[in-house]
């Protein structure tokens, strides 16, 4: 401690480096905890007095709800094929605020851009959370144009398996026992569901050989 008979030396003046912020792509397959880390990250964000909004498009749960596969869940705004970001935004997050995108992989490609512009011009950290591929195994239009935008990409290393035992990678749209080839690109299921369309994350080896594994009962 400085003895008070010392003269203090006269205080600097301050500065503050440029805070910059960023567009966040986390990225894994089914059961890879996306969610449920959304869930966690918006929750840390709002304890520490961030302002900010959870987005997300047609979760498993239902409109406007942000929900993981362990049952926890968050009210959040729907966005659709005609919500402008750039506007939503504007309106709700503050500048050092948070956006936080599930399900980002529906996103347009547009919608895509309208994030990567609010997070330069409105100064707010948008986190998107997505599945990378579709049941062809190709790239879905809004994950590959964050993959080419995003300030950070982070590959989630939850384990993920086939039913073999491999490292499960391919999201597998299974319709009536089968592994479906062809078909719309969205089609919302979830492995859990009893519907026609369900979906299952199998190894390659499996994907490409079109075996869905023993029936779940």
């Amino acid at each position: 401690m400085v003895p008070v008979t010392t003269p203090l030396p006269s205080p600097r003046t301050r500065t503050m480096a440029p805070v910059f912020h960023e567009l966040t792509l986390f990225h894994g397959s089914m059961g890879a905890g996306k969610s449920t880390l959304a869930l966690q990250n918006a929750y840390n964000r709002r304890q520490a007095g961030r302002p900010g909004v959870l987005l997300t498009s047609m979760d498993r749960a239902g409109t406007g709800v942000l929900s993981s596969r362990l049952g926890v869940m968050a009210d959040a705004i729907e966005v659709t094929d005609a919500t402008d970001l750039i506007t939503l935004i504007a309106d709700e997050v503050p500048a050092g605020g948070f956006v936080i995108v599930d399900e980002a992989q529906f996103l347009r490609v547009e919608q895509v851009e309208q994030l990567a512009w609010a997070v330069d011009e409105l100064c707010v950290d948008v986190d998107c959370y997505a599945i990378a591929t579709d049941f062809r195994s190709l790239l879905f239009p809004g994950s590959q144009r964050l993959l080419e935008l995003a300030d950070h990409t982070v590959s989630l290393q939850v384990e993920v398996t086939c039913w073999c035992g491999r490292p499960g990678r391919q999201n597998a749209r299974i319709v009536d026992g089968q592994v479906a080839r062809i078909g719309a690109q969205v089609a919302v299921g979830d492995i859990s569901d009893a519907a026609e369309v369900t979906y299952r994350v199998l190894c390659r080896r499996h994907w490409r050989e079109g075996d869905p594994g023993p029936a779940q009962g």
